[in-house]
């Protein structure tokens, strides 16, 4: 111990002292450090203290903000310290240098101006040395703890360690390990305040154990961050590594350029987490391979198809239902059913911001604008449209997309037209469902149901993506020429919206005001050079077409506008007006003529409405008797259908046969030839029943079929006429061939309520529900008819014989007056009885 500290110890502390409030430090005695006095009160008491003996007590002030603290605001237990040096600063303050003697509480403040002087008694410290079992425990736990902590980082200078270490009196050991705690102001003061040097230790112990803990969690955080830091530091270093090793080699930087392009991207297109968190991955593995691996142009096309699609770009919809409806009635004429649909869905919409989009399946012969309606539709609806054909599509894949294992894979075609849509809300026609395949590939049909069921689609997942898209909010539309072949689930899940042909004054009309400008202006040339008569057209409709739709028409139009075309390119001056007598000049001879059987009745043959894919037709069947064994012959590419109605007829004309005046052994000794022309043609259904019937029973009477009557329905072996489909393209192909008289089913009474107004305009619609009434109106020469089956008939069912036309008997439910047959009328909104005049 030097001199200095053994005078310092041998100093006498008086009983006043001049007092130093502390701001922010707790001194111990045998302490040493440096204070900053800058306040007039410690200035004045630092003076003071210095022309006496030195000496001064320092106190730590309870409130470390209080600028001029009281006698109360001080802490009562403080120390007694020696000012060792003093230097004043040029800004007034003053720098002393004071080294703690011993701990001192304060009985009094004996001055309070200009400075505090205090009255205190000294708290001589027990000269403790190791003397117990426990204080030796203390001591040697504490110096463990100092070590640890100095291993954990503590900042502790290596002489205060080994001072630490060679310091066996406790209480001194308690002041200087306190002194190197970062213990608050409460915590330091309650070690001073501590007289008894064992207590003291053991509260340095606790305080130590607690810092201790701190400086492991410390040092475990810093190291996981080292760690962290480190992988980092390795990875730049590792990056600029191959920066210079691709400079070296002549490869450019553009490969990083275009992964944060990339990232740029992906934060912009808005996408969904789940996928936004997918193509962050993918753009990961992409950074981490070689650019010329395979696998790397098959991510970056990847995460360029999630870049491009809308995820969140939908287009707003116009809900105005008058502009809507406007813009329909400008791009179709007639359809009055598709069109109130739309505009019914636009009103929901407009009223409910959030619906589930419908499905709808126009269904229709070819060429009556199905495919044009969809556009409209997105027209009206100011939505984006989009467009595939499935016809003869046989592989899943291109519905569901291939998976990306595939060389080439691509999404599905659902997925592509969105992409070029630009929108996740367009107006999607899907063409031709009725004509999927399916195979060993996969069933299309099937794989639509997730694509067109408003329950599934909002996370519909194609193959290529692997990630769920949302296809709720588009609007599908379906095309179809057939109902039956779409595989039930599917069909159940459309809304069907048939759309039949059209009559004569409708395609006269959409001619005029659609087909012929849009050819004026696909062949450049207008009104002034060439002018369609109306003539001209109703004539290509009848002779030069004949269709559902307007599509063969359509071509007959572009045909004389190219040869008009032609004329003026050499110089032509004028207009070339097309009339009905100038058509064949044009066209060549008509396509379509009169057929001789339709110019005269015939026994044997019997005019039926057949529906196809095109449309409604007229098939001619035709019977001949010849002597024989009682064969039937079927001819003209017959379906099996079409084979079991010719047999249940001939088996209704054989029960009828006493009736029909004919013995037994006729059907032994006669064979029966049933021929349906245009043999190459397919034909099949049951709606040919009734016609092959009038046919057959008119070849056994010898009394011919009304050439202006055309039927259509189902029999029985009872001779029951059943109902069928396809009434309005039938009435149409009736009305092509100038027939004005149709024989129905009067189950289909519905169903002809239903034609519109211009269909019915001119057409008689006779109700038959039984073949006597069939009979009734389709043969002709009825005195004969009624001497060979007619008064037979009516005596055997036990009614009155009539002595008119009218030969069938009156039965319960027909309908039908002995006189007359059941009848719609046009000028009559209901069936009405028509009677006809005796002969």
């Amino acid at each position: 111990m030097t001199e200095a500290k053994i005078e310092v110890q041998a100093r006498k502390v008086p009983d006043t002292i001049p007092l130093l409030p502390v701001r922010d430090v707790v001194i111990y005695p045998f302490m040493i450090l440096p204070l900053f006095v800058g306040r007039e009160k410690s200035v004045r008491a630092v003076d003071e203290s210095l022309s006496r003996d030195r000496l001064i007590l320092l106190v730590a002030q309870r409130d470390a903000e209080k600028e001029d603290p009281g006698a109360d605001e001080i802490h009562s237990v403080g120390t007694v310290a020696m000012i060792m040096r003093m230097l004043k600063m040029p800004d007034g303050r003053v720098k002393v240098l004071v080294q703690g003697l011993s701990r001192a509480k304060v009985i009094g403040v004996e001055r309070r101006e200009p400075y505090f002087e205090a009255r205190i008694a000294e708290v001589p410290e027990t000269d403790l040395v190791t003397s117990t079992v426990e204080v030796e425990a203390l001591i040697r736990s504490v110096k463990e703890l100092v070590s640890k902590g100095v291993a954990l980082g503590k900042q502790i200078s290596s002489d205060v360690v080994v001072i630490i270490n060679n310091l066996d009196h406790s209480g001194r050991l308690a002041d200087l390990v306190a002194s190197h705690l970062d213990l608050k102001m409460e915590q330091a003061q309650e070690v001073l305040e501590l007289f008894d040097p064992t207590q003291r230790l053991k509260r340095v112990s606790e305080l130590l154990s607690k810092e201790l803990e701190v400086l492991e969690v410390q040092h475990r955080i810093q190291s996981q961050a080292r760690e962290e830091m480190d992988k980092t530091h390795r990875e730049y270093y590792l990056r600029e590594q191959l920066k210079a090793i691709q400079k070296e080699l002549g490869e450019t930087d553009d490969r990083s350029q275009e992964l944060r392009e990339l990232e740029q991207k992906i934060q912009k297109a808005k996408m969904p987490t789940a996928v936004e968190s997918e193509a962050k991955t993918q753009l990961g593995r992409l950074s981490r391979m070689h650019p010329d691996a395979a696998e790397a142009s098959v991510i970056r096309t990847y995460l360029d198809w999630l870049i491009e699609l809308p995820w969140s770009r939908p287009t707003k919809d116009k809900l105005s239902i008058k502009q809507a409806s406007k813009v329909l009635n400008e791009d179709h004429y007639d359809l009055e059913k598709v069109k109130e649909r739309i505009l019914e869905y636009l009103a929901v919409r407009k009223l409910k911001k959030k619906m589930k989009g419908p499905i709808l399946c126009f269904v229709g012969p070819p060429g009556v604008g199905k495919t044009s309606l969809g556009r409209s539709i997105a027209r009206a609806m100011g939505r984006k449209f989009a467009r595939i054909s499935l016809g003869g599509v046989r592989d899943e894949a291109e519905i569901r997309g291939h998976r990306r294992t595939y060389i080439g894979a691509l999404p599905g075609r659902i997925i592509q037209g969105i992409k070029q849509t630009g929108s996740n809300n367009p107006v999607f026609m899907i063409d031709e469902v009725d004509k999927v395949g399916t195979d060993f590939r996969g069933d299309p049909s099937s794989a639509l149901l997730e694509v067109l069921d408003p329950e599934q689609n909002y996370s519909f997942s194609d193959h290529y993506l692997g990630v769920p898209f949302d296809l709720s909010n588009v609007m599908f539309i379906c095309t179809a020429n057939l109902a039956d072949p779409i595989i039930s689930a599917l069909r159940d899940r459309l809304e069907i919206i048939d759309i039949s042909g059209y009559t004569e004054e409708e395609k006269l009309y959409i001619a005029k005001r659609y087909l012929v400008p849009r050819q004026y202006r696909e062949h450049g040339i207008d009104e002034k050079r060439l002018l369609f008569t109306d003539e001209a057209i109703l004539k290509m409709i009848n002779e030069y077409t004949r269709e559902a739709g307007l599509r063969s028409l359509e071509r007959e139009i572009a045909t004389i506008c190219r040869k008009v075309a032609r004329l003026v390119a050499e110089g032509q001056k004028g207009q070339t007006k097309v009339t009905a007598a100038a058509l064949q000049r044009f066209l060549g001879a008509p396509k379509f003529l009169t057929d001789p059987e339709q110019e005269a009745d015939e026994i044997g043959v019997a005019t039926g409405l057949a529906w196809t894919q095109t449309g409604g037709d007229i098939i001619y069947i035709e019977c001949s008797i010849l002597r024989g064994k009682g064969s039937l012959s079927l001819t003209g590419h017959l379906g099996e259908v079409m084979k079991e109605s010719a047999q249940a007829a001939l088996s209704y004309a054989r029960s009828r046969a006493a009736d029909l005046g004919i013995k037994d052994e006729f059907f032994t000794k006669h064979d029966i030839h049933i021929h349906v022309p245009a043999g190459a043609i397919p034909k099949d259904g049951p709606s040919a029943g009734i016609t092959m019937a009038v046919a057959l029973l008119s070849a056994l009477t010898k009394v011919p079929v009304r050439r202006d009557v055309a039927m259509t329905g189902e029999v029985t072996l009872r001779g029951k006429v059943l109902p069928i489909g396809g009434i309005k393209e039938k009435a149409l192909a009736a009305r092509r061939m100038g027939i004005h008289t149709v024989v129905v089913p009067a189950r289909n009474d519905k169903d002809v309520k239903e034609l519109p107004a211009n269909v019915k305009r001119g057409m008689e619609f006779v109700f038959v529900d039984h073949m006597d009434q069939v009979l009734d109106i389709a043969l002709t020469k009825r005195t004969r008819a009624k001497r060979r089956f007619g008064v037979a008939l009516s005596a055997k069912r036990g009614t009155t014989p009539s002595t008119g036309l009218g030969t069938g008997p009156l039965r319960p439910g027909s309908g039908r007056a002995s006189t007359g047959h059941r009848a719609y009328s046009p000028k009559h909104p209901h069936p009405v009885v028509h009677t006809q005049g005796t002969s």
